[in-house]
């Protein structure tokens, strides 16, 4: 059979408009019987129907069909709806496109994630250390390190802590992935409303990644590492892990990194111890920290605050009411804490760590022999004086330094405000001290053989071009030294440090403890070598403790978090530096200069106080230290670009002295001074090697060796041990024979350890030294002693009689490696009790060796030794 397609057949093809069929007659006559069913397709068909021939009739007779429409069997095709075509299409382009755009993501998130280390090298760096250091009394001075304050658990804090981060920072913190995709489009739609950025889409966990591991570069790469770190850490660490590290290692802003660092930079108080105002405070702080804080902008503080405590009773932490009660009235000012005067001493001793205990791995405490109210006292005094006569005379800052007679800072103000200037004119600043170092000039005398009733010309003079003048302009003519150093005349001050040589003023100072290299030049009489205000102060200690030099020390102890020791502050110092018979000369003369000369205003009740003024020139610094026997303060004025001012040490410097003293000493029970002659006593001292400087270790008994020498000079002696009483005596090296009148009775091998009361007392004629209640003095320091048992042996570092062991055992063996004794320990395995091998001592310490001069013949006045005549 022939099939033949026609046009109107063909696919797009356009159908012609049927013609009317030619009807025979037979057709006409023939029935059309209607469709049944849906017979009438798409597609219309001109078959005729079945059963019946193209030609006949299909049954009985009938109607004939209409002429005219064709019959409806033969539909036309129905239209398709524009609308419905129209978002098919949209949804196929929409998943295409989409298709790509994953597959686009996908393609960026492995190229910037193949740049990230393996991730099994991942892991969170260690937070930078932190220097917690302690007053005497365990409070706070500040923290110091790379954040500025110490790590704190997330259950450690009040609920409301870390509730007011996550309510400010991100509220779906707890519930999402470490990406927050809701957020994100939020914030979207945000910027498209605004036609700008409004605010930022990272979650916490992204920001603890940004932290931790990136840098702060806004880069497409950048946000993606940020993002595959996230998902690593929602991973590998709980929520509170995280929030615990963000809450610890973010910049709350004022150099405080870490919740603990701004709750004390902003409120000092510790982050355990916030209130929902302070809390909420510091989460509103976050976005921008330097633009929020409470300390540069306080009005912007308190809506921040109030933005978060909203959040927070939102996000249903808090209820409506306690919103409401813990927001700051936008009238009030904001409280924030102002760094004080013990900042000066927190850097201080920040400076000091590298020296003590090397590197820093890991959180320290640092305890100081700082005291806390007298630290206050000392600012408050120092910042009223400053206030009341700065403009008046001229000067705009101050400092002052406090401690014990045995070197231990007890105070130290660096300046007026620590928060307008960080430098300390403490202990960094070295400014002319002027008179009050002719002190050391005086010593250097005394030690030739000179006394405070040795005559001296005050007139003008010229020596080698030099012509030193008196401040006042006039002269006094023939004084004693006395009246000298009581009314800082300089002419005097000038012909000692001549005679005596400047060379030997220099080892004088030097020895007393000026640590500042000096110029060996007769201006040195006068102050005019630079030195800080510590060694200065520091300096003047062996006036005041009986004529031991001390090395002022502010660090106690160093330990870890976990306790572990890392330092121990030694007892050990120089030793004598001032024979006992020079130290009641200078005592004299200092405590004139307080009686009568221009110290006059530094006198409080009770007290023997020794002291001196010093002016540098145009008055540019003034200055007063004195002592008691309690105590020894230095004060210091004048301006930091060193213009002139109207003080003297004798007004200003001496009266905060004055106040300062007289507080810090309050409850405690006058002593005099502990100054006498020890002529003719003797007493022990250790054997130094010349050679090294170190004590000499006897190898036989592995204990230090010692030696008697006269209490007065330092100088060793002969001695013999008396056969009926047991006693050693000294004895004459010519004859042999003991010396009359000149015995100490010291039992064999003992050492005479110092306690520290000063009673008072005298020394009978007989040559013993015993105080009123029968005590007898360590004629090296004028202070009581305690018989240590015979034959006990003595610490190399310390000098003194190491202590007898109490567990029953006896006394503790030599190590034959080291020479120290052996410490008993416990054998965890064992439970037994065993002697181990002492830690090396750090560094040793040793009394100095004073050569003293032979005393020379007293002339008249002091021209007539310096000229002749």
């Amino acid at each position: 059979m022939d099939f033949r397609i026609s046009a109107d057949d063909r696919v797009g093809g356009q159908p012609k408009k049927p013609s009317k069929p030619r009807a025979t007659k037979a057709q006409k006559a023939a029935r059309v019987e209607p469709p049944i069913g849906p017979s009438a397709g798409i597609f219309g068909s001109s078959a005729p129907p079945a059963g019946g021939s193209g030609n006949g009739r299909t049954g009985g007779g009938g109607k004939p069909p209409r002429r005219g429409k064709a019959p409806a069997a033969r539909g036309k095709k129905p239209r398709r709806s524009r609308t419905g075509g129209f978002l098919m299409g949209v949804l196929w382009w929409g998943f295409v496109a989409s298709l790509w755009v994953g597959i686009g993501i996908i393609g960026i998130i492995v190229y910037y994630g193949a740049q990230l280390p393996s991730s099994n090298t991942w892991a969170v760096p260690d937070r930078p250390p932190n220097i917690r250091i302690l007053a005497a009394d365990g409070s706070l001075i500040s923290n110091r390190g790379q954040t500025g304050g110490e790590a704190v658990t997330y259950r450690e804090l009040p609920y409301y802590v870390p509730a007011a981060i996550i309510a400010s920072e991100d509220r779906r913190f707890m519930s999402h992935f470490g990406v927050d995709p809701i957020g994100m489009a939020s914030v979207i739609l945000e910027m498209v409303k605004a036609r700008g950025v409004t605010r930022g889409a990272s979650t916490i966990t992204q920001q603890v990644a940004k932290n931790l591991f990136l840098t702060p570069d806004q880069t497409l790469g950048r946000k993606v590492q940020e993002a595959i770190l996230a998902i690593w850490l929602e991973q590998n660490y709980t929520k509170e892990q995280i929030l615990e590290l963000y809450m610890n290692r973010v910049y709350f802003g004022a150099g405080a990194t870490g919740i603990e660092a701004a709750a004390q930079t902003y409120f000092g108080v510790s982050a355990r111890n916030l209130s929902l105002g302070q809390a909420a405070m510091l989460a509103g702080i976050l976005p921008a920290p330097s633009a929020y804080n409470p300390k540069t902008s306080p009005e912007k503080a308190i809506q921040r605050q109030r933005l978060s405590l909203n959040a927070m009773a939102e996000e249903g932490y808090i209820t409506k009411q306690e919103a409401e009660a813990a927001q700051i009235d936008p009238s009030q000012s904001v409280r924030t804490r102002v760094a004080g005067s013990e900042s000066y001493v927190a850097d201080w001793v920040e400076s000091l760590m590298t020296a003590y205990i090397g590197d820093i791995q890991s959180d320290v405490v640092v305890h100081t022999t700082i005291d806390y109210k007298m630290q206050k006292d000392a600012e408050f005094i120092v910042k009223e004086q400053v206030a009341a006569e700065g403009e008046k005379r001229h000067f705009t800052q101050g400092a002052l330094v406090a401690m014990d007679v045995d070197g231990k800072v007890r105070a130290m103000v660096g300046g007026v405000d620590y928060q307008a200037s960080q430098y300390n004119r403490a202990v960094t600043a070295r400014r002319q001290p002027g008179s009050t170092f002719k002190p050391f000039v005086y010593l250097a005398a005394m030690e030739k053989g000179y006394t405070p009733d040795t005559l001296a010309e005050d007139a003008q003079f010229t020596y080698e071009g030099w012509s030193p003048r008196d401040a006042s302009g006039k002269y006094a003519g023939t004084v004693t030294l006395r009246q000298a150093l009581a009314y800082s005349i300089n002419t005097v001050a000038a012909r000692l440090a001549i005679d005596v040589t400047p060379q030997v003023v220099v080892d004088v100072a030097t020895r007393m403890g000026i640590s500042t290299p000096l110029e060996a030049v007769p201006s040195i009489a006068l102050g005019t070598q630079e030195v800080n205000l510590l060694e200065l102060t520091s300096a003047y200690a062996p006036f005041a403790n009986g004529g031991m030099g001390v090395i002022p020390n502010v660090i106690t102890s160093i330990e870890s978090t976990d306790g572990t020791s890392l330092y121990q502050a030694s007892d050990a110092g120089p030793g004598r530096v001032i024979a006992p018979n020079v130290l009641a000369q200078m005592d004299d003369m200092l405590k004139t200069a307080v009686e009568v000369g221009t110290g006059k205003r530094a006198n409080i009740g009770g007290w023997d106080v020794g002291g001196k003024t010093g002016t540098s020139q145009e008055a540019k610094d003034a200055l007063f230290v004195g002592f008691t026997s309690a105590m020894v303060a230095g004060v210091w004025l004048g301006n930091d670009d060193a213009t002139k001012t109207t003080l003297s040490g004798g007004n200003v410097p001496a009266t905060i002295w004055s106040q300062f003293m007289t507080k810090a000493l309050a409850g405690k029970q006058p002593a005099p001074l502990p100054s006498g002659s020890y002529e003719g006593q003797i007493a022990t001292q250790q054997v130094i090697d010349p050679a090294t400087g170190q004590v000499v270790i006897d190898p036989t008994t592995g204990q230090a060796m010692v030696q008697y020498v006269d209490a007065a000079t330092g100088l060793p002696v002969q001695t013999i041990t008396d056969p009926t009483t047991g006693q050693v005596v000294q004895i004459d090296p010519a004859t042999g024979q003991p010396v009359a009148g000149g015995a100490q009775p010291i039992q064999s091998g003992a050492l005479l350890a110092p306690t520290s009361e000063v009673p008072p007392g005298g020394i009978p004629a007989d040559g013993w030294i015993i105080d009123a209640n029968g005590q007898r003095i360590d004629p090296t320091t004028g202070l009581p002693m305690a018989q240590i048992v015979t034959d006990q042996a003595i610490d190399p570092v310390t000098g003194f009689a190491l202590q007898p062991q109490t567990n029953g055992v006896g006394q503790a063996p030599i190590d034959p490696d080291t020479g120290l004794p052996m410490t008993l320990v416990v054998d965890p395995a064992t439970g037994q009790q065993v002697w181990v091998p002492s830690a090396p001592a750090q560094q040793q310490m040793q009394p100095a060796t004073i050569n003293q001069p032979t005393p020379v013949e007293k002339p008249r006045t002091l021209m007539d030794l310096i000229f002749g005549g």
